[in-house]
């Protein structure tokens, strides 16, 4: 009952995208050795999957379709939700990535009832040296793995984080200190801004260049008690 649901709502695209392309000048077909919509002008030929919903099983077909064509498009019912929701541009991206274009279908809209998003076009596959110099700083910037892979509800263990659990357990157990005594025990050169901007609410100004640990930090530090037990020790050893 549900596959029969599906089909129908991918035949009720068909009208409105075979008009479309008429109009472009095509010559269209559907159900041609396997793909739903084919579409020629000279030498010219697309090729378009058409399903009611984005999913594994569209990209699987449309990427099979780049063996006949180069030009292939993936045609949905338009979205309720915006395309550039996170998302819809983690799809977009994807599209672009595997070279496919995409098409939005609205059957019973009055006003355009085709809208082709983009074109399928060569990807740029070159990496973005910032993203990466970021990913690798990130890395650097952790002492250890505390965090659980796939993990949503949990705070993520950042080296901004770390950081700042650092610091606390600096001030914690040694007072009220200067950014620069700090950093000589080992809390990093973005000391000064974590203290400033005091993010989490656990650092207090108490005196011109000097800071303490807050209620609030001494109450959160438990939260990282592994951790903090880690650096209590290396400043332990430090002395």
């Amino acid at each position: 009952m549900g596959k029969a649901k599906s089909r129908t709502l991918e035949v009720d695209l068909y009208p409105s995208l075979r008009d479309y392309l008429e109009a472009q000048g095509y010559t269209v077909r559907s159900e041609v050795n396997g793909c739903d919509v084919v579409a020629q002008k000279g030498d010219d030929l697309i090729v378009v999957e058409l399903k009611r919903a984005f999913g594994i099983a569209l990209l699987v077909q449309a990427t099979e379709r780049q063996r006949i064509s180069d030009s292939v498009y993936v045609a949905i019912p338009r979205p309720g939700e915006s395309l550039w929701s996170k998302k819809w541009k983690g799809i977009r991206h994807l599209l672009r990535r595997l070279e496919l274009g995409l098409i939005l279908v609205a059957p019973r809209s009055r006003a355009r009832k085709v809208e082709v998003v983009f074109h399928p076009t060569p990807f740029d596959r070159k990496k973005r040296s910032q993203k990466r110099r970021a990913v690798l700083e990130e890395v650097a910037g952790r002492s250890g793995d505390y965090n659980q892979g796939g993990s949503t509800r949990r705070k993520l263990m950042t080296a901004y984080r770390e950081s700042a659990v650092r610091i606390a357990v600096c001030l914690d157990r040694l007072g009220p200190l200067s950014p620069k005594t700090l950093r000589a025990l080992g809390t990093g050169p973005k000391t000064t801004g974590i203290l400033y901007d005091n993010v989490y609410g656990w650092f207090e100004r108490v005196d011109r260049g000097v800071y303490a640990l807050s209620a609030q930090g001494r109450k959160d530090l438990a939260q990282y008690a592994d951790l903090a037990a880690a650096f209590a020790a290396e400043l332990s050893e430090a002395k």
